[in-house]
C-alpha cells in the first residue's frame, strides 16, 4: 500500500486525475449526498488542487481557490475523504496540507469557506469562525467560517 500527497495547478493535472477527481467529487458531492447541482462549476481552472492517492485511487481531496475566485479572500472547498477512509486522521492531515499551502505559498492570512454545518466543530479545530447563521445550500445546511491568520506563531509570545 503506497500512499502520497500530490498538489497541482490544474493545468498540470492529467488527463485521469483529472477525471478520477471529478468521479470521486460526484460521487461524494451529488450521489453520497444525493444533491443534484453543477458539481463542474467552473472554478477548478483557476484552482489548486490537493489530493491523497493510494495505488492511483484518490481517497482524500481538497480544492483551493485563490483569492478572488469565490471570495475576496483564500478558500477551500469540496473537501472529502472516501467513506473507507475516514476516521484515520486523514481530514486533519488534509486540511492542515491545505492552509499550510495557502499561508505559505499563496502567502494568504484570511480564508473563507462555505462549511456543512455538521464540520462545524471541526474546521472550528482549524481555528475557523462562524461568521453567518446556519442556511441551506442545496438543501443542505451549511455555515459561513472565516479563519485568519495573525502572521505570529503563539509560541513567538512572551
Amino acid at each position: 500500500m503506497f500512499m502520497s500527497w500530490k498538489l497541482k495547478k490544474f493545468n498540470d493535472l492529467t488527463n485521469i486525475e483529472l477525471y478520477t477527481l471529478l468521479q470521486e467529487r460526484t460521487s461524494v458531492f451529488v450521489v453520497e449526498q444525493n444533491c443534484p447541482y453543477l458539481e463542474v462549476d467552473g472554478k477548478d481552472p483557476q484552482s489548486y488542487h490537493l489530493f491523497k492517492e493510494e495505488d492511483g485511487e484518490i481517497v482524500a481531496y481538497l480544492r483551493i481557490l485563490p483569492a478572488g475566485v469565490s471570495y475576496q479572500e483564500a478558500s477551500i472547498g469540496r473537501v472529502f475523504v472516501k467513506r473507507e477512509f475516514r476516521g484515520q486522521g486523514i481530514a486533519e492531515e488534509l486540511l492542515r496540507k491545505g492552509l499550510d499551502f495557502i499561508q505559505n505559498e499563496l502567502k494568504e492570512n484570511t480564508v473563507k469557506i462555505q462549511a456543512q454545518d455538521y464540520l462545524r466543530k471541526f474546521y472550528g479545530s482549524f481555528g475557523f469562525r462562524a461568521i453567518s447563521d446556519t442556511y441551506l445550500e442545496d438543501n443542505i445546511p451549511h455555515v459561513d467560517m472565516l479563519l485568519q491568520h495573525t502572521g505570529y506563531d503563539v509560541d513567538d509570545i512572551n
